[in-house]
């Protein structure tokens, strides 16, 4: 089976060399590059990613690398030919021999999560309902986003997993990561759109919930008569689990779901914060004003994540047969991790162990790039107007991203 990965930036590369570590070269890594001049690297002729922590250096080898290929309409790549010089790679004409157009089994994005749905767009006709795509971005709202732009036919949408990563890393060069902070990867499918139950352990009632698990089998198995279905959902979970170096945890969707509100929280404080003022992550919190800023970003969080719960569990016992008993069923009930009080805290933690780091909005706006905004704050304040939460404090940080994008870096003083 071969595993995709499409952004290649210092997550993308950290992964890539975790999954090529565990990995048996039976089963190829392939590194997906937008054009063969992006790719052409002496780190890319080498098929090489090196990775470094506390000044201790790992490589890995043995990549496939593959273009997208702008003559094709299939979803094409084309192989990179390390033998090619960067001109004669950057003017190559494919033949339709070159192209490879077979079906993707597993593909794991790590792209910002504005580049995403653009470049999903080109590898569409590749994905069937039986690929698997890992998304791994900062942010919430993408995977609704790539349902009603790309993927509307349930029958032919891939498996989806939606990962919640905490490990900081940035590139010293091309396809050299530096893995800065440890984290882990908590990650979920998403549940089946043929209603196949993903998650049927844990509701094992013959076991206490301490003992309960997700495992395999709930996905698929060999003796299946829809083994093929989800074949390549079982096998990117299995790998995922082995990928000890990374922490990576399979959780239901609820817990991940969690995890990736309380990491928007965060990042929907400081990114914007440091990106507007041009500081360090530690460079926050010092003074009255940035503290009352992210309360109130914390404040209009928790009110959103609170009715969008509300409303998904009404909806939840909508469905349910008359002959249940509803009466026992709490609506609504809000994990105290999305409480004010916890938000503020996650944040403050979260700040104190990066505080000597840049966020990766300030980065993208010093090299001129498009930032995450409308992914962050830009979904809570989708998620207020959807709900009927004021999002004031959102909505103007939101705007001040946008003015600050508007304006070159070097006219600032």
């Amino acid at each position: 089976m071969r595993f995709y990965v499409l952004g290649l930036g210092p997550i993308g590369c950290l992964l890539a060399h975790n999954l090529r570590s565990v990995l048996p070269r039976t089963h190829p890594v392939t590194l997906i590059q937008k054009t063969a001049k992006q790719a052409w690297t002496p780190q890319n002729v080498a098929a090489k990613i090196t990775v470094e922590n506390q000044g201790i250096r790992q490589s890995t080898d043995g990549f496939d690398i593959e273009v997208f290929d702008k003559h094709s309409g299939s979803g094409g790549g084309v192989r990179f030919n390390p033998k090619l010089s960067r001109e004669e790679s950057a003017g190559f004409t494919p033949s339709d021999g070159d192209l490879r157009t077979e079906p993707i089994d597993a593909l794991f994005i790590t792209t910002k999560a504005h580049s995403t749905a653009p470049a999903l767009s080109h590898l569409a006709p590749r994905l069937t309902s039986r690929s698997t795509v890992v998304l791994l971005q900062n942010g919430m709202g993408l995977y609704e986003d790539l349902v009603q732009r790309i993927f509307r036919n349930p029958e032919s949408r891939p498996h989806f997993i939606l990962a919640s990563n905490t490990h900081g890393a940035w590139l010293k060069s091309a396809f050299h990561v530096v893995h800065a902070g440890i984290g882990d990867i908590t990650f979920g499918i998403v549940p089946d759109s043929r209603k196949r139950d993903f998650e049927t352990s844990m509701a094992d009632e013959s076991k206490p919930l301490y003992e309960r698990s997700l495992v395999l089998d709930d996905i698929t198995h060999p003796d299946d008569p829809s083994f093929d279905q989800y074949r390549s959902l079982r096998h990117t979970v299995a790998v995922l689990r082995s990928l000890d170096a990374l922490g990576c945890k399979w959780s239901p969707i609820t817990e991940v779901q969690l995890a990736m509100r309380k990491k928007l929280v965060v990042n929907a404080i400081v990114n914007p914060l440091t990106a507007v003022l041009g500081c360090r992550n530690g460079g926050l919190f010092k003074d009255e004003s940035s503290q009352n800023m992210m309360r109130s970003v914390c404040e209009e969080a928790a009110a959103a994540f609170c009715a969008q719960i509300e409303a998904d569990t009404q909806s939840w016992l909508d469905s349910l047969a008359p002959s249940v008993d509803k009466s026992q069923v709490p609506v609504g009930r809000v994990p105290k991790e999305l409480g004010v009080d916890a938000l503020e805290r996650e944040v403050l933690r979260v700040t104190h162990v990066t505080r000597g780091n840049m966020s990766s909005m300030l980065s993208d706006i010093r090299k001129n790039n498009p930032t995450e905004i409308d992914f962050l704050n830009g979904y809570l304040v989708r998620l207020g107007e959807q709900y009927n939460i004021p999002m004031p404090v959102n909505r103007a940080l939101v705007q001040l991203v946008k003015m600050r994008c508007s304006i070159p870096i070097d006219q600032t003083f």
